[in-house]
């Protein structure tokens, strides 16, 4: 497969708006086809060859820390790869990120894959927008796994209603989160959900705050899920609050200074 025979997806998805009321609620929803069966395997083959082929991981699996065993993380390849920047950058995606949020344009902040391997341990919880120097919490991931999942191989896990709460300590993804975050969820009774099943090119959106987990992979089989970062156009560039937001700044939105628009060449429009 090569880009011109890849497929644009650039049509828009059409979500009821009861879906887009529970993703505010709630923050966190299930969108079922994203990507169309005809169009998984195409984008399959382009993150599984641009992800093994800039995975930077070699420690054996049992050698690592629990960030580490929670899984094989790539970011930003469609920096590196045209066949992912078709699938980064796609309009369709994009605007299910919009709609969603109620805002009219979205900007990339990063995608990332994210290959739970068999045997890989629990993504602790945690909070997403803690590493993200932005001023907006119009922010939503879209998390896509490219095969069929269930839970036993590590699907993403949700405090329901989490979102509203906003920052919930300065906790980065480790032990400690998952520690502090399980006993903070217990105290204020969120709901804790999960799906059953995924099916390949269905997608989960959650907001930045929302605080979000995911079991380890109990299966034989790789977990290969893509994820987009969108945040709404306008945001601006706060001054970071921690180590994590200061290597974001630099990286991700490459080195915007605080106080100014979150508009590098790093961040287009996606919609």
């Amino acid at each position: 497969m090569n880009i011109a025979t890849l497929p644009l997806l650039n049509d828009c998805m059409e979500l009821d708006p009861s879906q887009v009321n529970n993703f505010r609620k709630n923050g966190h929803t299930l969108v079922k086809g994203v990507l169309k069966p005809g169009e998984v395997p195409a984008f399959r083959s382009a993150v599984n060859k641009a992800a093994y082929a800039y995975n930077a991981e070699t420690r054996n699996l049992q050698d690592r820390d629990t960030y580490g065993k929670a899984f094989l993380q790539v970011m930003n390849l469609w920096e590196v790869d045209e066949e992912v920047k078709q699938f980064t950058l796609a309009k369709r995606f994009a605007k299910i990120a919009a709609d969603l949020l109620g805002v009219e344009h979205v900007r990339i902040y990063h995608d990332q894959a994210l290959f739970k391997e068999p045997g890989g341990g629990f993504t602790p919880w945690h909070q997403d927008q803690y590493y993200w120097p932005l001023s907006s919490s119009n922010t939503i991931t879209m998390w896509m796994p490219l095969i069929d999942i269930d839970e036993e191989m590590g699907m993403l896990t949700f405090a329901s209603t989490s979102h509203k709460e906003g920052f919930a300590g300065n906790l980065a993804i480790s032990d400690d989160s998952e520690m502090q975050i399980e006993k903070l969820i217990k105290e204020r009774q969120y709901p804790v959900t999960r799906s059953k099943t995924m099916d390949a090119g269905d997608a989960t959106w959650h907001y930045g705050w929302t605080l979000h987990n995911a079991p380890g992979n109990l299966s034989g089989i790789t977990r290969e899920v893509m994820t987009i970062i969108y945040y709404a156009d306008g945001a601006i560039v706060t001054e970071p609050k921690n180590e994590h937001q200061e290597n974001d700044r630099k990286r991700w939105l490459d080195g915007i200074v605080p106080g100014e628009k979150a508009a590098s060449k790093l961040n287009p429009l996606a919609f």
